[in-house]
């Protein structure tokens, strides 16, 4: 048997080293204190996958890959939400642009990764069928009814839901983001369990003790409050740059989305290189998930509230990626086994997408 988890030194040190950074942002040293909040928020970033891959091997399976899905969820909704409140009528469409990217890097780039890794060390990998069934049938209807619905309702004019229809859509994705949940960790639960196909997959270590995981639970949060607070403070750079590109206000969406996601990546494609690749496709299902199902609510919300306008519906072209995107998942997990072919497909798809999204 393999010793209890510990905690290493650098996943404690790095949380303390990155709130001194955002701390020190107050000094103005200049420009170059950038780079030291992009590497302290890279660095964050691998501290929240560390503690994240605590806590959820000592709940298990499959109410381990909730854990991280649902704290990077919050805390995309606390971004989203304080950058509306400070950017006004010009953050209308920051919402739209934030969770379409976060569906697009999850069901082809962190997925696509996933399948490719996975499939070059293990030539194919296995998962449960019915879970991931469940898992793309939520994901599609909650992903139309939200962001191409929109663009074609007559109350009012433009990609936008009225007040009551917000209410309605806003509802219904909390139903079907809550009855999900249930049938993972209760009704349906074996369907998300991972499986020993083979010798080839890596015999997980002991749980780690109360105390470990608990200190992980306090330093998890720390982490990600510190990760939207520098992403917070690097925005204003990443626009900028992104407007000296010349590229689409869009992109904002995408790095912001990118950001926030890169935690449950990291921890999806490790998972994948031990090939145990259905707690990869909870992880990266079920935050794409819980970033649609639980983001447009309190967007809603706020909206109601402020009287700001928020753009939902994608345009033309968004709308025949995503609808690429799911069609092509779809197709890949029918099997219950996958290969690097589709983890190449998927990833064109995501080339696609990202150099469209700056080149439109």
């Amino acid at each position: 048997m393999k010793s209890k988890l510990s905690l290493p030194r650098w996943s404690i040190i790095t949380p303390i080293l990155a709130w001194l950074l955002y701390y020190g942002k107050s000094f103005e040293f200049g420009s170059v204190y950038d780079v030291f909040l992009a590497f302290g928020l890279i660095g964050v970033v691998l501290a929240a996958v560390h503690h994240a891959e605590v806590i959820a091997h000592r709940v298990g399976e499959p109410a381990g890959t909730l854990v991280l899905a649902i704290a990077i969820t919050i805390i995309e909704v606390a971004l989203i939400v304080s950058l509306m409140l400070a950017g006004g009528a010009e953050t209308a469409a920051l919402a739209r642009d934030t969770v379409f990217a976060a569906i697009m890097i999850i069901l082809t780039g962190i997925i696509g990764l996933c399948l490719l890794v996975g499939g070059y060390r293990y030539q194919e990998q296995q998962f449960g069928k019915f879970g991931v069934s469940a898992a793309l049938v939520t994901l599609t209807a909650i992903s139309v009814l939200t962001l191409v619905l929109p663009n074609y309702t007559t109350s009012v004019i433009g990609p936008v839901y009225n007040n009551s229809q917000l209410i309605f859509v806003a509802i219904i994705s909390l139903v079907l983001y809550g009855t999900f949940v249930m049938v993972q960790t209760v009704r349906h639960r074996a369907y998300f369990l991972p499986e020993i196909v083979d010798a080839k997959i890596e015999t997980p270590a002991d749980p780690p003790s109360n105390q470990v995981t608990l200190i992980s639970t306090v330093l998890l949060l720390v982490c990600l409050v510190a990760v939207v607070l520098l992403a917070k403070m690097l925005a204003p750079t990443i626009e900028s740059f992104v407007v000296d590109m010349g590229a689409p206000k869009s992109l904002v969406g995408v790095i912001v989305a990118a950001v926030i996601l890169l935690p449950e990546g990291l921890a999806a494609l490790r998972a994948a290189k031990k090939n145990r690749l259905q707690i990869s496709l909870n992880l990266a299902l079920g935050s794409a998930l819980a970033s649609i199902g639980l983001t447009i609510p309190v967007v809603a919300v706020v909206s109601i509230f402020t009287g700001l306008t928020i753009t939902l519906g994608i345009d033309t072209k968004s709308t025949l990626l995503l609808i690429l995107s799911l069609f092509t998942v779809a197709l890949s997990f029918g099997t219950g086994k996958t290969t690097v072919m589709q983890g190449v497909v998927l990833l064109v798809i995501f080339a696609v997408y990202l150099f469209t999204t700056i080149v439109p």
